[in-house]
C-alpha cells in the first residue's frame, strides 16, 4: 500500500494534532543537523589530513598522519603504558577539579555571612585570579613531591579561584528583599543560607564548571611535564625527547578526547542540576 509523503505544512499540522509542538520539531531538526555537521567536519578534517600527508603537501614527519597515529596508539595501548597514563591523568584531573570546585564554592558562599569579610576578600580573589598560577608549579612539586599529590594540587589550584568568584557573584546577586522577608517571618540565618543563598548561587557555580574542567586538565598536564613518573603529559615529554613525533601526536589526540569526554560529562551534570533547580522553583511557586 503506497503512502504519500507529507508536505511541510501537512507535517506541522500532523505534529500539532498529535500534541507535538512546532518549536519542538524545529529544535529536534536543529539538533540533528548539528550532530551531522559536527561529525561531518571531524571526518572531513581527518580525511583531508591523511590525504595531504600522503601527497607530501604537509610534512608527515612533523604532522604525522591519522593512520600513523592510529597504529602508534594501538602499540601504546597493547604493549605500552598508555592505559595507565590515561588513568593517572584522569584521576588527577577529576580529583583536583572536584576538590577545587568544592573549596571554591565554600569560600564564595561563606562571604554571605559577613559583608565586611566579602569586601575584604574580593580584591584578593581578583588578584590571585590574575596571577599565573602555573608559575607556582615547580614550588608545589618541590613541596609535595613528584607523585599524584602535586598534580592534584595543581589541578585544584586552577579551579578554586574561578569557582570562588562565581559563588561570590551569585551571593551578591541575591534579592535582599527576599532575605528581609524571611528574617521578618522568623527564619534563622542558617535556614536562609540553606534555603535561599545556596540555591540562588548554585547556577553561578555550575556555570563555571565547564571552564574549570579544562583548567584542571591543564594543571595536571603541566605538573606531569615538570616532573612525573606517570601520565599522558609525561608520555608526551618522553616522546619529544626521543623524537617520536607519532607518539607525541598520540598524546595530543588522547588529551583532546579526554577533554571532550570530561566537558561532555560536566555539561550533562550542569543540565541535570539546572533542570532540578528550575523544577524546584516551579514546584515552590505553585
Amino acid at each position: 500500500m503506497a503512502t504519500q509523503a507529507l508536505s511541510g505544512s501537512d507535517a506541522v499540522t500532523a505534529a500539532l494534532e498529535t500534541g507535538i509542538d512546532e518549536d519542538e520539531l524545529a529544535g529536534a531538526r536543529i539538533a540533528r543537523l548539528t550532530t551531522i555537521g559536527r561529525w561531518g567536519v571531524g571526518i572531513a578534517a581527518i580525511v583531508l589530513w591523511e590525504l595531504l600527508t600522503r601527497i607530501k603537501l604537509v610534512d608527515p614527519y612533523y604532522f604525522s598522519s591519522p593512520s600513523l597515529i592510529a597504529s602508534t596508539a594501538y602499540k601504546a595501548f597493547t604493549t605500552g603504558t598508555l592505559w595507565a597514563d590515561i588513568a593517572f591523568t584522569s584521576t588527577t584531573t577529576i580529583t583536583g577539579f572536584v576538590a577545587g570546585v568544592v573549596v571554591g564554592a565554600l569560600v564564595g558562599l561563606s562571604t554571605w555571612w559577613s559583608k565586611v569579610y566579602g569586601n575584604v576578600l574580593e580584591p584578593y580573589l581578583v588578584l590571585f585570579n590574575a596571577v599565573p598560577k602555573l608559575a607556582l608549579a615547580p614550588v608545589i612539586i618541590i613541596l609535595l613531591g613528584i607523585d599524584i599529590k602535586s598534580k592534584i594540587a595543581l589541578a585544584m589550584l586552577l579551579c578554586v579561584v574561578p569557582t570562588a568568584i562565581a559563588a561570590y557573584s551569585g551571593v551578591k546577586s541575591i534579592d535582599s528583599d527576599m532575605e528581609t522577608l524571611l528574617f521578618s517571618l522568623g527564619a534563622k540565618r542558617r535556614h536562609v543560607f540553606a534555603k535561599v543563598v545556596v540555591p540562588w548561587a548554585l547556577p553561578w557555580i555550575v556555570s563555571s564548571l565547564r571552564i574549570n574542567i579544562g583548567l584542571a586538565l591543564a594543571g595536571a598536564i603541566v605538573g606531569e611535564f615538570i616532573a612525573s613518573q606517570q601520565g599522558v603529559g609525561r608520555m608526551i615529554l618522553y616522546a619529544g625527547q626521543v623524537m617520536d613525533i607519532n607518539l607525541v601526536w598520540v598524546g595530543v589526540v588522547v588529551l583532546s578526547i579526554l577533554a571532550i569526554v570530561m566537558y561532555w560529562g560536566v555539561s550533562t551534570f550542569e543540565k541535570y542540576v539546572l533542570r532540578g533547580i528550575m523544577h524546584g522553583v516551579q514546584t515552590s511557586g505553585r
